[in-house]
């Protein structure tokens, strides 16, 4: 009996072995970078078993404690950066483990209007809704909420996870995490008092849960009949009318500030849906979620008539996020790679961008693809002499490969292939 004590004094908290077995199959799955300690998935699994079973001895005894999390600034294409926090392996596992706990028991609470970083949705379907939602409704409120991952609150936050999680151990560890300080590139150490960094697994989950009684659950009391799409921290609510559409962006301003968020006062904005059905002029006529632009674009009708109806395409940022990715791979100067090497190069991240946003209104994302063969055509122009000087006779021999190998480039499927629509 002293003995069992004992054992319950050493390890107060039961953690199954097989959930931290579990979180680093999936942590392994996903690779990422290492953080603070520089050591890596490959580095981590050489000495897996001790190091497993270390994690799960010291989160079992209560005395696990999160490493500083490693701070990387991502460009975001407008000159600013976007702070990414990035756990070590361990810290990650652990994480891992209490998501794989927490998230299905939050999975029947969450609003079917929120599509970010949950199973089976994404942000497809999301850009889905929001056009039919566009389409019912003339006005749109375009929520930008200002530094969101680095503002939540912690204490409403925790809250929020008392109210569905009953372990002790996961709300310690989960407290823990929040609080753990960031590792800046200088090497200083930022402690936080706010926010959940980017970057870590178990952020996403939490930010879910914090906006879920934020805006949705409030949403679902105060405004029932006004349609939303929510992926994370990018919102877009469906009005009525002007008059409701500026009511509920002024009750929404106060009720994120109670929250301890601020909406951005330049990006936040009130939108009218115009096409050809909707009259008058107006400062806002598009805006953009998740990479797409809504606004009218000529379309053709089953009449085979055209018409402007209010669509999403591929944003201009996201094209230029693209186009500086593209360059960045240097092709016409690529001079000692073949072609299918330069399709072998290009063909992982055109594909991602097909089937991201080839789903809506095509055409615009074929019109950038097209211009690859521009750089192809001045590769061919800069490799081979009897090329150089002769753009006509270059385009040709272009031609010839892609008649004779039309899914070499994955762009040549999409842009040139008559089986699909013309958008």
């Amino acid at each position: 009996m002293k003995q069992e004590d004992s054992r319950r004094r050493a390890k107060p908290f039961e953690i199954s072995k097989r959930i931290i077995w579990e979180a680093w199959k999936r942590v392994a799955a996903n690779k990422g970078a290492a953080g603070v300690d520089g050591e890596s998935i490959e580095v981590y699994r050489k000495r897996l078993g001790r190091n497993l079973y270390s994690l799960w001895n010291r989160m079992s005894s209560g005395s696990y404690h999160p490493e500083p999390v490693r701070q990387v600034l991502i460009p975001k294409g407008d000159g600013q950066f976007r702070p990414l926090g990035i756990p070590t392996v361990n810290d990650r596992i652990a994480q891992m483990a209490v998501k794989l706990l927490v998230e299905p028991r939050l999975e029947p609470v969450f609003h079917p209007s929120s599509f970010g970083y949950r199973p089976d949705r994404d942000a497809l379907m999301a850009v889905a809704q929001a056009r039919q939602n566009s389409w019912r409704y003339d006005w749109v409120v375009d929520l930008d909420i200002k530094g969101f991952f680095d503002t939540i609150d912690h204490g409403l936050l925790m809250r929020a996870v008392e109210k569905h999680v009953s372990e002790a151990w996961i709300r310690l560890y989960v407290r823990r995490w929040l609080e753990s300080p960031v590792e800046l590139e200088d090497g200083q150490l930022q402690e936080r008092s706010r926010g959940t960094p980017q970057g870590g697994v178990i952020s996403p989950l939490l930010a879910n849960l914090f906006l879920h009684y934020v805006f949705d659950t409030w949403m679902q009391r105060n405004y029932p009949s006004v349609r939303f799409e929510r992926y994370a921290d990018d919102v877009v609510c469906h009005c009525k009318s002007e008059r409701e559409a500026q009511g509920l962006l002024a009750r929404l301003r106060s009720r994120f500030e109670e929250c301890g968020l601020q909406l951005h006062p330049l990006k936040t904005k009130i939108v009218y849906c115009k096409d050809q059905r909707r009259r008058g002029v107006y400062a806002n006529v598009r805006y953009d979620f998740l990479g797409f632009s809504f606004h009218a674009r000529t379309c053709q009708g089953r009449n085979g008539k055209l018409f402007a109806g209010f669509n999403p395409a591929v944003s201009h940022k996201a094209l230029k996020r693209m186009n500086e990715a593209i360059r960045a791979l240097r092709i016409n100067r690529s001079t000692q790679l073949t072609l299918p090497m330069l399709a072998e190069m290009l063909n992982s991240k055109v594909r991602g961008w097909v089937a991201y946003f080839g789903k809506f209104y095509p055409g615009v994302l074929k019109r950038f693809l097209v211009r690859i063969d521009l750089r192809l055509g001045c590769w061919a122009r800069n490799k081979y002499k009897r090329l150089r000087g002769h753009k006509r006779r270059s385009w040709a021999w272009l031609k010839k490969w892609r008649e004779a190998d039309p899914r070499l480039f994955a762009h040549w499927e999409f842009v040139f292939s008559a089986a699909k629509g013309h958008g």
